[in-house]
């Protein structure tokens, strides 16, 4: 073979073998995927955020209940044995007051030993702050609200509630707060989906306490409010 075969030769092997790397490495390059690295590979999808309402039942909507009686919820601010906070001589109202105020003076009253004659509320729904001073023409300036109101809860299942549980239901300390009297007649007996407290600082909590009591009472929750309480609680 001459000098120019054998160069020939040369040339068409070393085509060759460039179109057969090019070719592996094209190949390799699809199977690299956007990444690069020389593996296909997928991560498992995320698993699903919990939802903060498990465990509570969702109803399309709030139904009215007729019937509604605060009586049925048994005597305001009770103090027996029945309620959570057994007998202490305090009614539920006192208690609370002793529980969330602050700079209290106490005196004795109606054989209460602690009953709040005079101190101060952080108000969590507004963020106002409310100088309190018992008397007949002052205490209503700090009330105590139900978190869940008692003509919400009727509406939802506690009017076949036996009176004992219904009672508890309104003296339930998990359940009260005392809260700036314009407040609570503010939010008086809405659900979540018209009404959540001002103070925005308070919604993570308010929600909190809202489905603990849903809860530990069985009730159901509208859609429209199950989603407010959702969103509250993932803001969190």
């Amino acid at each position: 073979m001459g000098f120019r075969g054998g160069l020939g030769v040369v040339v068409v092997l070393a085509i060759v073998i460039l179109v057969v790397v090019g070719f592996l490495q094209s190949r390799g390059s699809d199977s690299e995927g956007p990444g690069g690295s020389g593996a296909v590979s997928a991560e498992p999808p995320g698993e699903p955020a919990p939802d903060p309402l498990a465990g509570i039942a969702v109803v399309e909507r709030r139904t009215k209940v007729p019937g509604y009686d605060r009586g049925d919820f048994g005597p305001a601010w009770a103090d027996d044995t029945d309620a959570p906070l057994g007998h202490n001589g305090c009614d539920t109202r006192n208690d609370i007051l002793e529980r969330d105020l602050v700079d209290r003076v106490n005196f004795d009253i109606w054989r209460c030993p602690w009953a709040v004659r005079s101190g101060t509320l952080h108000d969590p729904y507004s963020g106002a702050v409310i100088a309190f001073q018992h008397g007949e023409d002052t205490s209503s300036a700090v009330q105590i609200d139900h978190i869940v109101s008692l003509a919400l809860a009727w509406d939802m299942g506690a009017n076949t509630w036996t009176p004992e549980r219904r009672a508890r239901f309104a003296n339930d300390p998990a359940n009260l707060i005392a809260v700036a009297g314009e407040a609570n007649f503010a939010k008086a007996s809405h659900t979540p989906a018209s009404w959540m407290p001002p103070n925005e600082a308070f919604r993570c909590d308010y929600a909190h306490r809202f489905t603990s009591v849903l809860r530990e009472y069985g009730l159901p929750i509208d859609r429209a409010s199950a989603e407010a309480l959702r969103g509250a609680l993932r803001a969190c």
